[in-house]
C-alpha cells in the first residue's frame, strides 16, 4: 500500500483521496437490458437457459427439492451446525430491537392519527455465489425477513449443478422453502419479473457482481419490477489507528476486506509513520500466507495508508469518505465516537475486528458501500416493512380542521379538495 502524507496535498488531491475506484457500467447495462427484457416476455423458459448458459447449470428443475434441504444435513460438519446456530442467535436478537413501533396521537380534538407497520408480502433475497460461498448472508437477510414476518421469502443463488450445501443447509435451519438454482442478472429479472410458474416479489435484498448490480439497478425503475434493498458496490474498510495499536491487528483486518475481490479498497488513516510501515510490512507477511493473496494484491493497488497530524483529522476524513465498515483502534476511543456521522457500521477498539460483525456478533453486514453510508444505513427488520398512516375525524374534527383546509385547498387552486370538507359542513 502506498503510504500519502495528507497535509502535503492541495485541495483536489484531498478529494481525489474520497473517490472509489472506478466502475464503468455502461456495458454492463447493455449486456443486462436484454437478458431481462427476454424473461420479463419468455418467463420460465429463458430464466432456464441463461441459467444453464451462465451458471453452468444443468437439469430442467430450478427450485431446490425437499430431499435437497434434508441432504444438506448431512454434508455439512457438526462445528458449522453450532456456528449457525449462534450466528443465528446473536443475529435474531439484536434485530429484534428493531421492531418498529405503532403510534397513536390526537392532532386536534376529533382527529386521530396513527401509525402501523405491515411486512412486505414477498421478498427475494439474493445470495452470491462466485468467488466465495457466503452462508452468513443469507443469515443476514432472512432473518430479519423472519422476524418482520414476510409471507413468503424467496431465495436464488448459482449453481452448475447442486447449491453449496452449507448453503441449503443454512436454508432449512431458517425455514425457507422455496430455493431456486440460478444466479447473476438472470435470477433478478426471475424474482422482479416472476415467470408463469413462479410469483414476481416485491422487493430484493442481497450483494452481487456487477451484472447483478446492474439488473437490480434497471428493475427497481421499471413499473414492472420491483423495489431493491440498495445499490452495492465493492467492500470497503476505512482503519483508523494510532502508534499505540498493534499492527499485526491492523493489518489484517484491512487484509480481511482486502480479500473479497479485485476491486475492493482498504483504507489505513493514522497519525505515526513508523505504525503506517509496520502495518505495511506485516501485510507483506500475512499475505504470503493467504489463499486469496492474488485478490489481496489487485485490491491493494487500491488502496493506500494517510498519514494526519490528527485523530480529529483522520475522523474529519472518514466522515467524508463514508466507509462501508469503519474500525476504530486508538486510544480514548469512546471519547471520540460522537464525532462519527457516516459509517456503515463500526468496530470499536482493538479486540473488535470486521469479521466478527460479517459472521456472528448480530449487526448485518449487508452495508452501504461508495460512499452511501452518507444518507442510508444498513438493513434492518424495517426495511422488510412499510408504515401505513390512518386518521379518523369526527364531526367536531372535521369542523375544527376545516377552514385550514378549505384555505390550502383554495390557495392551491385544487377546488374538488376543499369541496370534500366543505360537503360535510353543510346542513
Amino acid at each position: 500500500m502506498k503510504t500519502i502524507i495528507f497535509n502535503k496535498l492541495s485541495q483536489n488531491k484531498k478529494v481525489d483521496l474520497l473517490q472509489r475506484p472506478s466502475i464503468d457500467m455502461t456495458k454492463t447495462y447493455q449486456i443486462v437490458k436484454p437478458i431481462l427484457e427476454d424473461i420479463k416476455t419468455n418467463g420460465q423458459k429463458s430464466v432456464l437457459a441463461y441459467a444453464k448458459k451462465f451458471d453452468g447449470f444443468y437439469g430442467n428443475t430450478l427450485k431446490v427439492t425437499e430431499q435437497e434441504f434434508v441432504n444438506s444435513e448431512k454434508l455439512v460438519s457438526n462445528d458449522f451446525k453450532k456456528a449457525v446456530k449462534i450466528a443465528s442467535k446473536n443475529i435474531k436478537k439484536f434485530h429484534k430491537e428493531q421492531m418498529p413501533k405503532k403510534y397513536r396521537i390526537e392532532t386536534m380534538k376529533g382527529i386521530r392519527c396513527s401509525r402501523e407497520f405491515r411486512a412486505i408480502e414477498n421478498v427475494g433475497l439474493y445470495i452470491p455465489g462466485g468467488t466465495a460461498i457466503l452462508p452468513s448472508t443469507l443469515m443476514m437477510l432472512a432473518i430479519p425477513a423472519k422476524i418482520a414476518v414476510c409471507k413468503r421469502i424467496v431465495v436464488c443463488s448459482p449453481t452448475n449443478k447442486n447449491i453449496t450445501p452449507e448453503v441449503l443447509y443454512v436454508a432449512k435451519f431458517l425455514g425457507i422453502k422455496e430455493f431456486y438454482k440460478v444466479g447473476g442478472a438472470q435470477a433478478i429479472g426471475l424474482l422482479a419479473y416472476g415467470t408463469e410458474k413462479i410469483k414476481k416479489v416485491d422487493k430484493i435484498f442481497g450483494p452481487g457482481n456487477q451484472f447483478v448490480t446492474a439488473a437490480k439497478a434497471l428493475v427497481s425503475i421499471d413499473p414492472n419490477g420491483c423495489a431493491i434493498d440498495m445499490i452495492a458496490g465493492p467492500s470497503e474498510v476505512l482503519v483508523i489507528a494510532d502508534g499505540f495499536a498493534n499492527p499485526k491487528y491492523v493489518a489484517a483486518d484491512l487484509l480481511s476486506q482486502a480479500e473479497h475481490g479485485n476491486d475492493s479498497q482498504v483504507i489505513l488513516c493514522t497519525t505515526s509513520k513508523k505504525f503506517a510501515y509496520n502495518v505495511n510490512e506485516e501485510i507483506k507477511v500475512q499475505t504470503e500466507k493467504l489463499e486469496r493473496k492474488d485478490f489481496i494484491n489487485k485490491s491493494l493497488e487500491n488502496s493506500f495508508t494517510i498519514i494526519f497530524q490528527s485523530i480529529d483529522e483522520a475522523i474529519n476524513f472518514s466522515n467524508s469518505y463514508a466507509p462501508e465498515h469503519l474500525i476504530l483502534n486508538f486510544k480514548k476511543v469512546k471519547s471520540k465516537l460522537s464525532k462519527i456521522q457516516n459509517a456503515g457500521s463500526v468496530f470499536i477498539g482493538p479486540n473488535s475486528p470486521e469479521s466478527v460483525g460479517d459472521y456472528a456478533s448480530g449487526t448485518n453486514h449487508s452495508l452501504p458501500t461508495y460512499g452511501y453510508a452518507k444518507s442510508i444505513g444498513g438493513v434492518a427488520v424495517e426495511q422488510f416493512m412499510k408504515g401505513i398512516t390512518f386518521q379518523e375525524l369526527s364531526k367536531a374534527g372535521i369542523k375544527n380542521i376545516s377552514q385550514t383546509v378549505i384555505e390550502l385547498a383554495e390557495t392551491e387552486k385544487l377546488q374538488a379538495h376543499a369541496n370534500a370538507v366543505k360537503i360535510r359542513l353543510e346542513k
